[in-house]
């Protein structure tokens, strides 16, 4: 089946990182399924691309299991099939004291970055596993706080050390389906919410400093070469950054 008639769902795509992946599927002629909570941003992605029919926004939320079993009904609607999710939303908590972090700012990453991911990997993985032809892909947005930690960031850190183990539960599970899944561990790609790094950001030393920072649409050209593989090959872990940030040699 070629990327002309293959379907991909977005997470996270009114934005930043998603925004780039949904934009760069679509290029490729997949038929793209755009999901976030403000419907306004999903709009604008889908009228930039240029898609038509090819591109459908959905508003829902992923931490909401009745709002994800709707998102991939649409899809199904839609499309019939689903061959690649990129389970790409996430939301961040304040970097303040880890003694001063609330219960709800705690729950509130937990609810979006983790069972978020398990959610609409579980739709997924349903479709996948029934449709003909059988199976798919999904990628998880890891990120480098999979790996290590910034300062401050426990939530989503913690979170993102659990989809690396989600990651791994799919990859074995899926298996039997014919089910691949991935993660994609990004640093600094430059969008909205990220441009603070600029101006500077706290490093392990206490220290605020600048860091450098690369084109959000690199990690779009990333995605789509992760599902343009055939279901037979895997990339399990795919790190991509700034060549100079300060990632390795860390702390």
């Amino acid at each position: 089946m070629d990327s002309h008639q293959r379907v991909a769902v977005v997470t996270g795509a009114g934005t930043g990182i998603g925004k780039a992946a949904a934009l760069a599927l679509l290029k490729e002629g997949y038929r793209v399924v755009l999901v976030g909570r403000r419907m306004e941003f999903l709009e604008k992605t889908a009228m930039e691309s240029g898609a038509g029919s090819h591109v459908l926004p959905v508003s829902g939320d992923v931490s909401n299991p009745e709002s994800v079993r709707m998102i991939f009904m649409k899809t199904k609607e839609a499309y019939g099939r689903i061959d690649v999710l990129f389970n790409n939303a996430g939301v961040n908590a304040p970097g303040i004291p880890f003694e001063d972090l609330t219960y709800e700012q705690w729950k509130s990453v937990v609810d979006t970055n983790l069972t978020g991911m398990f959610l609409c990997a579980q739709e997924a993985f349903r479709m996948m596993k029934s449709q003909e032809p059988r199976g798919g892909r999904i990628i998880n947005n890891g990120s480098l706080s999979a790996h290590v930690p910034r300062p401050d960031s426990a939530p989503y850190t913690a979170t993102k050390h659990g989809v690396m183990g989600l990651t791994k539960c799919l990859s074995l599970d899926g298996r039997k389906y014919d089910i691949a899944c991935s993660q994609i561990d990004i640093g600094n790609a430059l969008t909205e919410l990220s441009a603070r790094m600029i101006t500077g950001v706290t490093q392990a030393n206490g220290k605020k400093l600048p860091e450098p920072m690369m084109d959000v649409q690199r990690v779009g050209d990333a995605v789509v070469y992760m599902a343009s593989l055939p279901l037979n090959v895997n990339v399990q872990f795919m790190t991509i950054m700034a060549t100079k940030a300060p990632f390795i040699g860390r702390g």
